[in-house]
């Protein structure tokens, strides 16, 4: 039997001197007692998979509203995608794997319904305004429990900060979660382009000739030098980041994409935006207005935190389809559906 002694001796020997070692871990807030076989972080990966929180991402859009077609990625399926890539380069630097598939695994829970449509519409009509990576931390610290005697899944301190960090300017402390930071991109760019090409909003030859020169003329090809690029320039340093020249095809893939996928009105069609922004917005204000019909778990806290974080916190939980779904039974008279 390999116990979790012999996994972190096994780190200790094996893992580069800059790895983030279980055994290390800063820890978590309320102290537990040890797995006798998964480290730390293997738990937490464990805790964010077997989440509800983690399930509904199967049906919350990625960048495509309402796509027709079975092959569009979902806000899942492009964590899976940011885990294996992250898994991969995490392993081939000599880096803490688990930790790495951990942070992955939860890095998007607080998404919202719609993509970056919904987040843009929340963003504007609540007070603060609303980023998904402070709402993923929100998720694990206190909406989603991994134990029904307290609150959150009390995740480690390092998964924590790779949740909270891995977008933004501020880098990860670790640098399994600088990996998934830099895997998020490399999955989202990439896996992007393949969905727009599929949809016919661009064309590869569209796409800029001198970084696919660099990186490479197919999905296959691009994600593959990214990833021996990023283990290449992070193995025996401190931090992990890709080279300039590869980073730098990899942002000029990223504006093109902003301003030929992400803002084109064919993938995010004017009634489309239209109808998200009525969604939320007036499910935002119905909540406000009937909080007694908020889920019991988010009333027991009214007491300790204002109504409008709690109403947020329920819209950004929501897919698409409920989110939608609770519109029509709202708004919608039942002869118009």
């Amino acid at each position: 039997m390999v116990l979790r002694e012999d996994t972190e001796n096994r780190e200790k020997q094996y893992l580069s001197t800059y790895a983030t070692k279980a055994c290390e871990s800063r820890g978590r807030k309320i102290k537990e007692e040890k797995c006798s076989i998964r480290t730390d972080f293997q738990r937490d990966r464990d805790r964010i998979i077997h989440s509800k929180a983690f399930r509904r991402l199967m049906h919350k859009t990625q960048v495509f509203l309402a796509p027709e077609g079975d092959h569009f990625r979902t806000r899942l399926t492009h964590t899976i995608e940011v885990s294996q890539i992250s898994r991969t380069i995490a392993r081939g630097a000599g880096l803490n794997e688990d930790l790495a598939e951990a942070i992955a695994m939860g890095h998007d829970l607080g998404h919202t319904p719609f993509g970056h449509s919904g987040e843009a519409v929340l963003n504007e009509i609540h007070p603060g305004g609303f980023k998904h990576n402070v709402q993923s931390l929100r998720v694990v610290e206190l909406l989603e429990s991994a134990s029904s005697s307290r609150r959150g899944m009390n995740l480690t301190f390092e998964v924590k900060d790779g949740i909270l960090n891995h977008t933004g300017s501020v880098m990860p402390v670790t640098p399994e979660g600088q990996v998934v930071k830099t895997s998020d991109r490399i999955a989202y760019i990439n896996h992007d382009i393949d969905d727009a090409i599929r949809s016919g909003i661009i064309t590869a030859d569209d796409l800029p000739a001198d970084s696919i020169a660099i990186l490479g003329d197919t999905h296959k090809k691009r994600i593959d030098t990214l990833v021996k690029d990023m283990i290449e320039n992070s193995c025996g340093r401190p931090e992990a980041r890709l080279s300039k020249e590869k980073a730098d095809a990899m942002n000029e893939l990223r504006t093109f994409m902003f301003k030929n996928v992400y803002h084109n009105e064919q993938v995010k069609r004017v009634e489309d935006v239209n109808k998200v922004r009525i969604i939320i917005t007036s499910l935002y204000e119905y909540f406000m207005k009937n909080s007694k019909f908020l889920p019991e778990e988010l009333l027991m806290m009214e007491n300790e935190y204002p109504l409008e974080e709690l109403v947020k916190d329920h819209i950004a939980g929501m897919t698409d389809r409920y989110a939608i779904n609770t519109y029509e039974e709202l708004f919608v008279a039942r002869g118009w559906r």
